[in-house]
C-alpha cells in the first residue's frame, strides 16, 4: 500500500500513471515533477516519464489491503483522460466495488468525460467522485458532477487560482479548498478562502481546508480563522 501524506485522504492507488494539462490548474502539477522524478530513479512504473500509461498489473492491488482505508485513486493521473480506453475505466470501478471494505477518492478535470460514460458506469457506494476547480472559469465541472449517479460529491478547489463566489453547493457532499505549493506557486488570498467556507457553512456542506501552500506549504501551514477545518463527508460516508 502507497501511504499518502495528502492531509484528505489516507493511501494512493495508481492503475494509471501520467497525464497531459487541460487547464491552468495544471501548470505546476506535482505529479508531473514526482514522476519525472521517479523516472530519473529508474522506478519501473515510470519508465515513460510523465506519459500517460496504464499499469494493468495494479489493478487488483486494492483487493489484498485488507485494512479498511481511504484511497485516492490515481493521484499520478486523470481517471477520464481521453485516451484512457473505457473498457480500463470500467475495470478500476469494478476492483473498487469488489473491495467494498474501502472508501475510495476520484477527482478529474474532465468533467465532460465524466459525464458522458456516467450511465454505462455501476457506481458503488463506497467511491467519493470528485472534480478540481481551480477558478471561476471552470465552475462548469461542478454541474457536470451533480448530473452524475455517484453517490458522495466532492470538489477540490485546489490549487486555487481565483475567487469562486456564489458556487451551486446543490448536492455537493464535501468541498476541499487549498493553495498551490511547490516551485513557483502562486499566491491566494485569503479572502478567497474565507468566502468559500461561508458558502459550505450556509449550504451546510462540510468544509476541509488542506494548506495555505507557496514554496514552503509545512511553514505556511493550515489554520484558517485560528483553526484547522478537517470536516468530512456525513454518516456512512465519513473517514474512520
Amino acid at each position: 500500500m502507497a501511504a499518502s501524506s495528502i492531509e484528505w485522504t489516507e493511501a494512493t492507488w495508481n492503475p494509471l500513471t501520467g497525464c497531459t494539462k487541460v487547464s491552468p490548474g495544471c501548470k505546476f502539477c506535482y505529479a508531473e515533477r514526482m514522476a519525472k522524478r521517479l523516472h530519473g530513479m529508474g522506478q519501473s512504473r515510470y519508465k515513460n516519464g510523465f506519459e500517460l500509461t496504464l499499469q494493468p498489473d495494479a489493478l487488483a492491488l486494492p483487493l489484498g489491503w485488507k485494512k479498511p482505508q481511504t484511497i485516492f485513486v490515481n493521484s499520478m493521473s486523470d481517471m477520464f483522460h481521453k485516451f484512457v480506453p473505457k473498457p480500463f475505466i470500467l475495470r478500476m470501478f469494478d476492483v473498487m466495488r469488489r473491495a467494498s471494505w474501502h472508501q475510495f477518492q476520484i477527482l478529474t478535470k474532465r468533467s465532460e468525460r465524466l459525464l458522458e460514460l456516467d450511465g454505462g458506469i455501476d457506481w458503488p457506494d463506497n467511491v467519493w467522485m470528485g472534480v478540481s476547480v481551480e477558478s471561476a472559469d471552470y465552475t462548469h465541472r461542478i454541474d457536470h458532477l451533480r448530473q452524475t449517479r455517484a453517490r458522495t460529491k466532492f470538489l477540490s478547489l485546489e490549487p486555487l487560482l481565483g475567487p469562486l463566489p456564489g458556487m451551486n453547493l446543490e448536492s455537493i457532499d464535501w468541498v476541499i479548498a487549498g493553495g498551490e505549493s511547490g516551485p513557483g506557486a502562486r499566491l491566494m488570498s485569503p479572502d478567497w478562502v474565507v468566502d468559500i467556507q461561508g458558502q459550505c457553512r450556509s449550504a451546510g456542506v462540510p468544509f476541509f481546508f488542506k494548506q495555505w501552500g507557496g514554496f514552503n506549504k509545512k511553514k505556511a501551514g493550515r489554520l484558517l480563522q485560528g483553526r484547522t477545518w478537517d470536516e468530512l463527508p456525513r454518516a456512512e460516508c465519513a473517514v474512520d
